[in-house]
């Protein structure tokens, strides 16, 4: 995303300064074609630039991610982190703040049927693929409502399954009905692009959270003697994460955090193609990384662009800007 001005390919959108800020597709890690022409963003109808900030690397793009990735470059990006719908708005009911509340998010989350419903994973599973480099990986986040179909529909495109992680939520809200487990994890895929992907992972930092040990895919309880306590065991987003406001399935930054160092390198391109809050682009400009975020309602890009201006002033404010590790 870090861009040379170009007169002939120009146009503005949001910056980090709150002003409008020109911003050109010609050396952007995710451009657009239309057959052999690149085309400025902003002229597509079916996507725009809804935020860029060119010195930090940040770019939240409006629209459908299917439609948006099918005209990006190819072997554009090092890591995915997709938090697709979980189909989960049904009209049960379920637990928050100690009141029942209903689990409706929204149109967005509605099942449309088992085989609709699988045939749109693999369709922006697909597009993920496409703009994925060789080596890259994609983290894919869900319950047992999708992520069944999501493993399935990996292993039918040729990703390579790397890992499953089990987020222990320590949180979670109680079940109501009382006819259930408490539902209080959520399942992480971690996949490579094909079987010949050489995929990074920094097993060492890892292993310096997780005490010293092989950091492991699930949670340890505490009461094991000589384990690691808890290492994928993360509450839910606190107050400070939600204070601009809050996304119905919003991530705990500590989780990103761990995925993006897991993953990647500082300078990497990260990408969100369900980018809700974005708080894999907090995690990413923490991190110095670059950050793609997609995503098609106002309301959550609102929420996202004054969550990464906190975190982009942050970042300013430090001695290594991004810039100095590209």
């Amino acid at each position: 995303m870090a861009t040379k001005q170009s007169k002939n390919s120009t146009d503005k959108t949001k910056g980090s300064n709150g002003k409008s800020t020109k911003y050109t597709a010609s050396k952007s890690p995710l451009d657009f074609h239309v057959s052999e022409e690149k085309v400025p963003y902003g002229k597509d109808k079916s996507f725009s630039v809804y935020y860029n900030d060119s010195e930090h690397f940040v770019r939240l793009l409006k629209g459908d991610c299917i439609e948006v990735l099918n005209k990006a470059r190819p072997e554009s990006v090092d890591m995915i982190f997709a938090d697709p719908p979980y189909f989960l708005s049904n009209g049960g009911i379920t637990c928050y703040a100690g009141k029942m509340v209903s689990v409706n998010k929204g149109k967005w989350d509605k099942s449309q049927g088992f085989e609709q419903d699988h045939n749109f994973t693999i369709q922006w599973l697909t597009a993920c693929r496409r703009v994925l480099k060789d080596d890259g990986t994609i983290w894919i986040s869900g319950t047992m409502h999708n992520i069944y179909s999501i493993g399935f529909a990996l292993q039918q495109l040729d990703y390579k399954l790397l890992n499953d992680i089990s987020w222990f939520k320590p949180n979670a809200s109680p079940n109501l009905s009382c006819r259930y487990f408490t539902h209080s994890h959520e399942t992480l895929i971690w996949a490579a692009k094909s079987q010949k992907s050489k995929h990074k992972f920094d097993y060492q930092l890892m292993k310096q959270i997780a005490g010293g040990k092989q950091m492991r895919s699930l949670w340890m309880n505490i009461d094991v003697e000589d384990e690691p306590q808890d290492i994928w065991s993360i509450p839910t987003p606190p107050r400070a994460e939600k204070k601009f406001g809050k996304h119905p399935t919003q991530k705990p930054l500590a989780l990103l955090e761990r995925i993006v160092l897991a993953s990647t390198k500082p300078g990497d391109t990260i990408l969100d193609p369900f980018t809700g809050s974005s708080t894999t682009g907090i995690a990413s400009v923490r991190h110095n990384r670059r950050f793609i975020g997609i995503d098609n309602n106002t309301e959550y890009l609102e929420l996202s662009v004054k969550r990464l201006e906190e975190e982009l002033a942050r970042a300013s404010s430090t001695p290594l800007l991004i810039k100095e590790l590209v």
